[in-house]
Order: C-alpha cells, then structure tokens, then sequence
C-alpha cells in the first residue's frame, strides 16, 4: 500500500511539473498533463480512503492537493454573482463559420446563427471561424453585424475570396479601433490579430486568437465509439496540434507583452487549462474564468463536453467585473463566452 501511495505522489508531482515543460522539447510532455484531473480525483479518493485506514500515509495525498491547487483552482470556480452598474461587455465566439460549412444545415439554423451574433450587445465582439459571404445578403454577416448590429469600427482577417466568400477571424467595436493587425497569419481558419481600442480617454489592445486546431474531424467525436477506432491517429493529431499551438503561443506571448496598452485576450486556444499553452499565458495574464466563473465554464458543445478551451486572458491592470459560458446558445460546436469590464480610467481611480 506504502509503495501504491508513493508512486501516485511522484507521479502527481510528475504530472504538474509537465506543464512548465515545453512540448516543443518532448512530444509527450503535452500530453501528460491531460492526466491531472484524474490523479487529483485519485489522490481526493485516497484521502477520504486513507481516514478509515493506514492514517500516517494520509500525508502524501493531502501534500498533492495542497501543492495542485491551482489545478483545482482552473477547475472549478464559485465566484459570487456581481450586479454590474457600469463597464464595457466583451464577447468571444467560435461561431463554427455560421454552420455554412456544413450541408445537412437548415437556412433557418444559418440565419440564426448570424442574427444572434448580430443582437448580443456586447461592446466589443470577437468572433473565430468566421464565415463572410458578400454573394448572399442574408449571409454577409460583415454587413449584418456592423452596420444593422451598430457597430461602426471592425477589423476582419481572412482566408478566401475576400470580395466573394471567405472565413477567418473578426473583432467589431462600438468604440473607435484606432490601430489594428495579425500577430501571426491564418493557417485554414487559424490565426491572430490585434485592435487598439479607445475606451473613453484610455486605450486598450485586444487580441482575438484562433490557435491551431485539433484537426479532429467532428464526425470522431460524435460517439465514444468513433473515438475509441481512431485513438491512434487521434493521439499523433493530438501531439502535432500541441506542439504548433505552442509555437502560435510564444509568437503570441512575445507580441502581447510588447503591447504599449493594457490588454485583453481572447478566443478558442483549442488546449485545456493543464497545458503549457495556458500556464504560459497564466504567468503574466488573469484569465476571466478563474476571477468571476462559476462551475467548471465547459466551452464545447459536443460528445467531450467537459472541455473548456475557449478563454478571456486580460492584463493585470484592468479589472473583470462579471464572466459568463452562455450554454444556452447552441449553434455551434462551440458555447459563447461573455465578460464585463471596469472602464480603464475607473481602474486607474481606484488605484
């Protein structure tokens, strides 16, 4: 039992060091930490357990929740509800490119799909997979957005036909975008750009990033049997995956922490919080979940439903006011994800 115990605390340790480990060096060392939840459930069993036995032992377990804490920590939330007065509201959206890509689609599930994108107030969206068809009205949702949504400042970029139909990511603003470029160029329907947004007297950067994709086709994931026949393929997707979003990220990382303002980021990171990817940016960012979420803030709308890759990351200098995974709104493979801002200068007086 004593040697049980001890493997399962050298390997939980193991697995919270992997994420400080870049892929990069080691395939694997992108995978492992996709182990954690169970080692920390393991190790909570082992607690529970180890009281009705062998109680000395109790120790080892109890050292790998205390030290795996912020594991928990990007977990799980309880955050008390705030009632918001005033501050910017903030949108990011992976819209899965408005469901055009996928033919046994209704209109009716397109057309929604743009129409809620267009009505959520929110004052500065972010959107990836974003699908722009300029040959059809009710699809050009550019147009439909900015214009009939009230949005008078977007920045879009795309890979395409940008004068017939395209996809890629967009950033639309009620306030004005007075600077605006890619961190790094899409790849597919991947990539990430910047806005510099004048909020009041303020300005702020924000970032709306897509970053290499699992490259799973959704059609796997559909049923547990579908993955269990392709988990060989799934494994080297999953490794090449890793390994590019980790390159996305440094590029990233280097861009944002140059950035002359304070920042926000947001989009589908398509990598779990036990990652490299997301610790990397944890050092210098908060991220929105973990300040005002509630619950576990699962982010996918498919048979892993207990995934949660989709992220606001903002700069210590701003503050979250309120976050929110928006579950009700299915139309994509992927669950909106809303935040509230306190205004900069608001920030600055309080300081």
């Amino acid at each position: 039992m004593r040697f049980i115990i001890i493997t399962i605390f050298l390997t939980s340790l193991a697995l919270f060091l992997s994420v400080h480990i870049s892929p990069e060096t080691w395939d694997y060392t992108g995978l492992l930490p996709l182990l954690i939840p169970v080692f920390l459930l393991l190790n909570l069993f082992l607690v529970v357990l180890l009281l009705f036995g062998r109680f000395r032992l109790i120790i080892y377990p109890i050292l790998v929740l205390i030290i795996g804490w912020k594991f928990l920590v990007v977990t799980f939330q309880w955050n008390s509800p705030d009632t918001v007065t005033e501050g910017f509201s903030f949108l990011s959206y992976n819209t899965m490119l408005f469901n055009n890509s996928w033919g046994n689609d209704s209109e009716s599930k397109i057309t929604n799909s743009i129409k809620w994108a267009q009505e959520n107030p929110s004052d500065i969206k972010c959107f990836q997979e974003f699908y722009q068809d300029f040959t059809t009205p009710s699809r050009n949702a550019l147009k439909m957005i900015a214009n009939n949504g009230d949005y008078e400042y977007a920045y879009y970029s795309a890979n395409g036909n940008e004068k017939k139909k395209s996809y890629g990511i967009a950033i639309f603003s009620k306030f004005p975008i007075i600077n605006s470029g890619k961190v790094f160029d899409n790849k597919r329907n991947n990539g990430a750009m910047f806005a510099d947004i004048k909020i009041n007297q303020d300005t702020i950067r924000v970032y709306n990033t897509h970053l290499e994709s699992m490259n799973i086709k959704a059609a796997d994931l559909d049923n547990l049997e579908g993955i269990k026949s392709q988990y060989r393929s799934t494994i080297k997707k999953l490794k090449a995956g890793i390994k590019l979003r980790t390159s996305q990220m440094q590029i990233l990382k280097k861009h944002l922490l140059s950035s002359p303002y304070p920042v926000i980021l947001a989009g589908d990171f398509n990598d779990l919080p036990y990652s490299y990817t997301y610790f990397s940016l944890r050092e210098n960012l908060e991220n929105a979940f973990e300040s005002k979420g509630r619950g576990f803030g699962f982010t996918y709308n498919k048979v892993l439903f207990f995934l949660r890759i989709d992220n606001v990351f903002f700069d210590k200098a701003l503050e979250v006011l309120q976050f929110k995974t928006l579950r009700e709104v299915d139309y994509s493979d992927h669950y909106p994800i809303s935040a509230v801002f306190a205004y900069p200068d608001l920030v600055k007086a309080d300081d």
